[in-house]
């Protein structure tokens, strides 16, 4: 009989792709998605292994993980009781501490060719700039999953000789201020989640560099 914690840990491989495909995965970035110790969730993946739920091969510093057709079983079952059952709305909290970005946001953020589509989705044009949070590494693996689960998704397009990337898009709210959490598809970042707003946050929320701040996520499809 499967456990509920299996049940869970399986959700959120599956949310971060493994159903499709390996997915590399440190144990701290595991341990933050179901906020266990990373020793508690180093044995939880050998356990999901030994019961054939779980693929495991193993690297220097990260771990290659997919859930095989007896995982995918398990997830059509639960699947199966949630149809059952009335939707819940489906959220994501990150926290994170204010950190200075590379100073692109602005450039980036005001290019009409983003303007127009943060406009049409949103329904606010964002102020020119992001605020950036570093979730560290047990918030990887949320960005990650938000990536693949996004909201809304903005189009690459071509502007001023040269192509501007695509980029997932979460309506958020952050101490009480609506916002937008922002993934490009092509990004440097690993562990920084960016926030858009219709106001500049720092000055809205206030918040300086150093401080930590909780954001909801909406994961929900319109």
């Amino acid at each position: 009989m499967t456990r509920p914690l299996d049940v869970e840990a399986l959700k959120q491989l599956a949310l971060l792709g493994a159903l499709d495909g390996p997915v590399e995965l440190a144990s701290a970035q595991f341990a933050g998605l179901l906020e266990l110790s990373q020793q508690s969730a180093s044995r939880r993946l050998i356990e999901l292994a030994e019961a054939g739920l779980v693929g495991r091969e193993m690297s220097v510093r990260k771990q290659r993980l997919r859930i095989t057709p007896k995982g995918r079983g398990v997830l059509e079952a639960e699947h199966l009781v949630y149809q059952r059952l009335f939707g819940a709305p489906a959220q994501v909290t990150l926290v994170g501490a204010v950190k200075a970005g590379l100073g692109e946001g602005r450039y980036y953020i005001s290019r009409p060719g983003y303007v127009a589509q943060f406009k049409a989705k949103l329904g606010w044009e964002p102020f020119p700039g992001t605020l950036n949070l570093d979730v560290g590494e047990s918030g990887a693996a949320k960005l990650e999953m938000m990536r693949r689960n996004a909201t809304h998704t903005i189009e690459a397009f071509t502007a001023e000789g040269r192509t501007f990337g695509a980029v997932s898009c979460l309506p958020a709210s952050v101490g009480g201020q609506s916002a937008a959490a922002i993934l490009p598809h092509r990004s440097h970042y690993t562990t920084t989640l960016e926030l858009i707003a219709p106001v500049r946050l720092r000055d809205a929320l206030p918040c300086q560099d150093g401080q930590r701040l909780s954001v909801t996520v909406d994961l929900r499809r319109p």
